[in-house]
């Protein structure tokens, strides 16, 4: 994958150019970047929804507590949780706590960690909520609450723009090479419904991804915020583009990620979550998608 200094430059070379929202398309997504009148047309961004109206309940209140909620996050996962160039932390999943704080009228603190001591540091009541990328399981729920996802891993095909190849299907890919990870979900999930391509598997992200911009291999399948940044930043040069619609398959790719905060916290884990919900339904969620994934995974 790029470094973390490329893909910082990325983002930040895309954000001044951020689209605004636009309409609903298939699966409740949000389609966005419609042109103005005669301007040429931009890429459209596809936002992802992850909230059934259906679910919508009487708001919920955080609990008083007479101090801030204190967030732990990570500040070396861009677009997600980084070192803002002030030094404090920022990222999608930082100003979406933010956001959500906000949104219940709380006063909140973000602070961050190493991203292996998150969850110690949620434990010994270091910080009451843990908003970082730390995927969703039945084993980390066995031991902590957490709100429904917010942000999910999608898997997605990329290629090259010059190649004119179809959109990825089980016909299509028969008899073509598709760059994987070897031993990584995305080959698994490769060999499972793509029988006949032909996969190449390689020992990390950035070499499966050199594989296709030299013409080597016709399609890479893997992570597609991975992917995402790396068609949209400096080391692909234009080479590529995501084809193809994404994968969320919980079996293989996990069911994503939530607000993680101690079981004690339920009150706090539901109000969390209602927040969450409204910070979707007032477009909040769709402006901080759009700042931070100028290319989306979705």
């Amino acid at each position: 994958m790029s470094s973390i200094k490329t893909i910082i430059l990325a983002i930040g070379l895309c954000v001044a150019t951020m689209p605004q929202a636009g309409a609903q398309d298939r699966a409740g997504q949000v389609r966005a970047g419609q042109p103005a009148a005669g301007s040429p047309a931009p890429a459209a961004v596809t936002v992802p929804n992850f909230w059934n109206p259906r679910s919508r309940g009487e708001r919920v209140e955080a609990p008083q507590t007479g101090r801030a909620v204190r967030f732990l996050t990570d500040d070396e996962f861009p677009p997600l949780h980084f070192a803002g160039p002030d030094g404090n932390p920022t990222g999608f999943v930082v100003e979406l706590a933010r956001a959500v704080c906000e949104k219940l009228s709380i006063t909140c603190t973000v602070q961050a960690r190493r991203f292996d001591t998150l969850l110690d540091g949620l434990t010994d009541k270091q910080g009451d909520v843990v908003a970082a990328a730390i995927p969703l399981t039945p084993t980390l729920r066995a031991t902590f609450s957490a709100t429904r996802p917010y942000f999910r891993w999608p898997a997605r095909f990329a290629a090259r723009v010059d190649r004119g190849l179809p959109a990825p299907s089980a016909s299509a890919l028969a008899g073509k090479s598709v760059a994987v990870v070897g031993g990584s979900a995305h080959a698994a999930y490769l060999q499972a419904f793509f029988p006949k391509a032909e996969a190449k598997p390689f020992s990390d992200l950035a070499a499966a991804e050199g594989a296709v911009k030299r013409g080597e291999a016709d399609y890479v399948f893997a992570d597609g915020l991975g992917l995402a940044l790396w068609v949209g930043g400096l080391e692909a040069g234009n080479c590529c583009a995501l084809v193809g619609g994404d994968y969320l398959e919980n079996r293989y790719f996990g069911e994503g990620i939530g607000l993680i905060t101690r079981p004690e916290d339920a009150a706090l884990s539901r109000a969390l979550d209602d927040a969450l919900q409204r910070v979707w339904d007032d477009g909040k969620y769709t402006e901080l998608y759009l700042r931070f994934f100028p290319v989306s995974p979705f």
